[in-house]
């Protein structure tokens, strides 16, 4: 992690601007193409909510506008890797947050996956035991196919995590679409920025 210089930055007057806003994020929904990925994760045994899970993750990774954060003092700082942060559903349907570390290898990541799914499910508990900043909270809605988003926010707190949502596949002509709403401080990222994640993304899920 880096804390980057704001007097020389080059996003220096748009932080300023859009850090003034009540609500400084801005979302899109898009839908992407999980036909092959559907298709590797069933021939694999991988659960797909993993398997598209950790895709996202290696894709926010390599966009490096997804890594920034702001602190509580204002200041601006670099992670070196982000995380996820996922809704998990206990089986009496209510959910927790989760804390999974980034990783490259897949099976690395469902391993800590998995942890945190059996944590959940033994406790009553809303976070986990550690809430870093340097995660991405995301959540999935399998039920719904949504072409927008809305999120509950708490104006006081200042976070600045990105937001990222899974929505239900859908098939056309054999062709399987899954809606992703992303949700970004538009101090940090960008429309560009999100384009591009959305191209890294659907590139990794074409892999």
């Amino acid at each position: 992690m880096k804390t980057i210089d704001l007097s020389t930055w080059k996003r220096k007057q748009h932080f300023d601007f859009f850090t003034q806003f009540e609500e400084p994020f801005f979302g899109v929904t898009v839908s992407v193409d999980v036909t092959k990925a559907m298709r590797v994760a069933k021939e694999k045994g991988y659960s797909f909510f993993s398997y598209y899970l950790h895709k996202c993750v290696l894709a926010s990774n390599q966009i490096e506008n997804f890594k920034y954060r702001i602190t509580p003092d204002n200041q601006v700082v670099l992670y070196d890797h982000i995380g996820a942060s996922a809704t998990l559903m206990r089986k009496n349907e209510t959910f927790a947050f989760s804390d999974i570390p980034y990783a490259e290898d897949f099976n690395e990541f469902v391993t800590s996956l998995q942890k945190e799914i059996e944590r959940i499910q033994e406790s009553d508990t809303l976070f986990p035991p550690e809430n870093p900043e340097n995660v991405i909270h995301y959540s999935a809605i399998p039920w719904l196919n949504f072409s927008s988003i809305t999120h509950a926010r708490m104006f006081k707190a200042k976070g600045s995590e990105p937001k990222i949502s899974f929505g239900k596949v859908t098939t056309q002509s054999e062709k399987k679409t899954m809606p992703v709403a992303i949700y970004v401080h538009h101090g940090l990222i960008d429309g560009l920025h999100v384009s591009r994640f959305i191209d890294v993304f659907q590139n990794l899920l074409n892999a």
